[in-house]
């Protein structure tokens, strides 16, 4: 035989039932009891007083004080046959049988009964005691004498015109009839110790559905898993992860999202009014596309970020943002694009050094001296490359040389002739060539594609780049302006420039995320529409900045930008010396 089984052990949400329940039965019971004695306690009460009230119209009675005065005047005790027959029974059983009491017992000085309901018990000394009642003092008792429980009072009875005791009154009601008049009352207390329970009862179930849909069913020891598990997931990704409720706020925002946003803990405040980018709002929309992914800059950092709908079961419990940083991805992408430009210049280097020199010792070959020295002097006046940008020499970096020379290869692929403006002059040497890359790739492929895009015949992108010392032998900065051929930006050609005030400051709407210079619209996760945004804010970290000269105008010449990159070239004096 296997091992029994142990019992299934209540669920938490049942477990607080029951309890609730007990506890509302032990409340109802515990009022219902204390109501109970109250009320019995105020009947005694109303009993004792109604005793009192009683004893003392009987003892003030004259007839009864001048009888009672007579008989504690002779020697000895009348007769029970006198008692029954005399005015003091007369006057006690009126009195009881008028009021409903239990009794009306009238005692001498020294607490023989002279009146009282039974008959065989006059005479005879009664059976509590009388002192109180006989030193002068009102007293009210409750007891058990000889006709059963009762609540009553005792009063003395006083000489006529006199001040001297001579007997008292001892008034009775019976306990029962109390009991059964708390029998009438107890049916409204029972009525509402019923209903008490009962909403007690609706209220503990409703409470219990309401307690199993917060905690999704999930018992304590679950709970408690799943926030340790939680915060080791949230807190140890490198991904940000906001959570939004149902009910618009937010319940999850981890460290990397922090981070990443440059924001507090905005847990507990509502997503509509968080401080976050306008795209990531976008993403929780009722219209919103579950999945789609944007791509945006927050704090000099490129974010691609996507939303997805929480469920549990049918039960809507708001929506997961997710938040990676692509800004070291991008980064490794500029230096492999640096890289790639460098070795396809380096290739071209090589075959166009090969070529020279094959020339050069062809004319060696056949004593051509002059045409030799001829031909080197040409070489030394244009550069040792060959590339499809002019006046190659005015830039002395061999970086600069070779990044502009790949640009110019791939704007004369597309139709597009890409030449140095007549102010271009750089003696220094780049230090900072990621962000001069980022920077100047950014300006020149935005022109290319405008000039493409133009209608003039005449397809062109100029660059000027002039390099300028730093203060106290400081890294100096790099200037950069670059015009196209191209239609210019919408709106042009109305005398913009961004120096002249008036319109200008329509000029930052094409640094705006999802600006494209081609018109079209950005699509979601392609990277578009952030190249300048992102131009901007590198260059505005560094102190510098990247602003509209001129917006250009249908027909062109097209718009001209320019880039300030303060520390991004080594002194000059320190360049002459590495030369």
């Amino acid at each position: 035989m296997g091992a029994p089984k142990g019992r299934t052990p209540l669920r938490f949400t049942t477990q607080t039932l029951l309890l609730q329940l007990g506890v509302v039965a032990l409340v109802v019971l515990l009022s219902s009891a204390v109501h109970a004695w109250l009320t019995y306690e105020r009947l005694g009460r109303e009993a004792e007083n109604q005793a009192l009230t009683l004893a003392r119209t009987v003892a003030s009675d004259p007839a009864v004080r001048a009888e009672v005065q007579q008989i504690s005047a002779r020697p000895g005790t009348p007769p029970p046959a006198e008692l029954l027959a005399g005015p003091l029974m007369a006057a006690a059983e009126g009195a009881r049988a008028r009021t409903g009491a239990l009794f009306v017992v009238v005692t001498d000085e020294t607490g023989l009964r002279l009146a009282h309901p039974d008959a065989d018990r006059l005479g005879q000394r009664v059976s509590t005691d009388p002192s109180e009642a006989l030193s002068g003092k009102e007293v009210t008792t409750r007891n058990t004498g000889t006709l059963g429980p009762s609540a009553g009072a005792k009063v003395p009875v006083f000489a006529p015109g006199s001040s001297t005791v001579v007997g008292e009154v001892s008034v009775g009601y019976s306990t029962e009839t109390i009991g059964q008049s708390l029998a009438r009352d107890i049916v409204p207390i029972a009525l509402t110790a019923a209903g008490a329970l009962l909403a007690g009862v609706l209220v503990s179930f409703l409470l219990r559905h309401r307690l199993r849909r917060l905690t999704l069913g999930l018992e304590p020891e679950e709970i408690s898993t799943l926030v340790h598990d939680q915060v080791a997931v949230l807190q140890g990704v490198d991904d940000g992860v906001i959570g939004v409720s149902a009910d618009g706020r937010i319940s999850v925002f981890n460290a990397a999202a922090r981070r990443m946003l440059d924001q507090p803990d905005l847990a507990g405040t509502s997503w509509a009014a968080a401080p976050v980018p306008v795209p990531l709002k976008a993403l929780t929309r009722p219209d919103a596309t579950e999945g789609d992914a944007v791509e945006f800059l927050a704090g000099g950092r490129v974010l691609v970020a996507s939303a997805r709908k929480a469920l549990h079961g049918r039960e809507d419990l708001g929506w997961v943002v997710m938040l990676r940083d692509r800004t070291e991805l991008q980064q490794l992408t500029r230096q492999l694009d640096a890289v790639g430009t460098m070795s396809t210049a380096l290739r071209a280097q090589r075959h166009e050094f090969a070529n020279q020199l094959h020339t050069i010792a062809g004319f060696m070959s056949i004593g051509q001296h002059q045409q030799a020295r001829d031909y080197l002097a040409r070489l030394a006046a244009t550069g040792p490359l060959k590339f499809p940008v002019e006046q190659a020499e005015l830039l002395q970096d061999p970086y600069l040389q070779a990044f502009l020379g790949a640009k110019g290869v791939e704007a004369d692929e597309r139709g597009v002739s890409l030449r140095l403006g007549p102010e271009t002059l750089v003696r220094g040497h780049v230090i900072e060539p990621q962000e001069v890359t980022t920077v100047l790739g950014n300006l020149i492929d935005n022109a290319v594609n405008a000039a493409v895009a133009g209608a003039a015949a005449d397809r062109w992108v100029e660059v000027e780049v002039l390099d300028a010392p730093g203060d106290g032998g400081a890294a100096g900065t790099l200037h950069i302006i670059v015009g196209d051929s191209g239609d210019g930006l919408p709106g042009g050609g109305d005398g913009f420039t961004s120096a002249g005030g008036g319109a200008g400051d329509r000029a930052d709407d094409v640094f705006a995320e999802g600006f494209t210079t081609s018109g079209q619209p950005a699509r979601a996760g392609a990277g578009q529409g952030l190249g300048l945004a992102l131009a901007r804010q590198l260059a505005r970290r560094r102190g510098g900045d990247v602003t509209v000269l001129e917006r250009g105008a249908p027909g062109g010449p097209g718009a001209v930008f320019m880039a300030t990159l303060p520390g991004t070239i080594a002194d000059l004096t320190e360049g002459d010396n590495d030369v």
